[in-house]
């Protein structure tokens, strides 16, 4: 039976073979220079000479990596980059946190970046039922998902299981955490999720 070529054979014949393939090419050391008629490019204006600087941190993963936001004379951001002085990330992001700025802001149809139109800004409330979304305020938002959260847990909460096991739950709600609240933060919530309410579905949004 015939031997397949082994693993040092095979780097051997390779190294034979592009050594071979460099002579037989030849090697030129003639440095590579820029043709009379290459395209020459003009820098523009530096569009953060203007902007004001704000500190900020990424609303993402749990890392708390610090940002630099850069915004014009109306507010508008017009970049976001990473702190250098931040211990954490030292002034680097990840492809998400190097794209914050498109939470803001789109590339529009002429390659023009424009606020986002799909952004939220206001309370939007669709009745059961219905087709069209109203414009709430928080007044009345925050009291509306305090009351409907105490009917769900109400109507779904159970003391004891089937075999009259004191559980104290409530199935029909789940929570989800932020990476970007503190230990006393999550302590709160944690008490009013599994104290208060009797949630046992917790989950956070670094998993999604």
């Amino acid at each position: 039976m015939k031997k397949g070529i082994s693993r040092r054979d095979f780097l051997k014949h390779l190294g034979v073979g592009a050594a071979g393939a460099t002579l037989f090419e030849g090697i030129s050391a003639t440095p590579a220079l820029a043709k009379e008629n290459s395209p020459s490019f003009e820098l523009g204006p530096f569009k953060l000479k203007k902007t004001k600087e704000t500190s900020s941190g990424c609303p993402y993963c749990g890392c708390g990596c610090s940002t630099i936001v850069y915004s014009d004379e109306n507010d508008k951001v017009v970049f976001i980059e990473g702190d250098p002085d931040s211990p954490i990330n030292e002034g680097s992001l990840c492809p998400k946190g190097a794209a914050l700025s498109d939470v803001y802001n789109i590339i529009d149809k002429n390659r023009k970046r424009v606020p986002n139109p799909g952004r939220l800004t206001e309370v939007l409330y669709r009745a059961p039922g219905s087709a069209k979304w109203e414009v709430k305020d928080w007044d009345w938002a925050i009291p509306e998902i305090a009351k409907r959260v105490k009917k769900t847990r109400d109507e779904h909460f159970e003391a004891k299981d089937a075999n009259g096991v004191t559980v104290n739950r409530c199935l029909a709600i789940c929570q989800m955490g932020s990476a970007n609240i503190n230990n006393e933060e999550d302590y709160l919530v944690n008490k009013l999720m599994r104290g208060a309410l009797g949630v046992v579905d917790l989950d956070h949004c670094a998993r999604l």
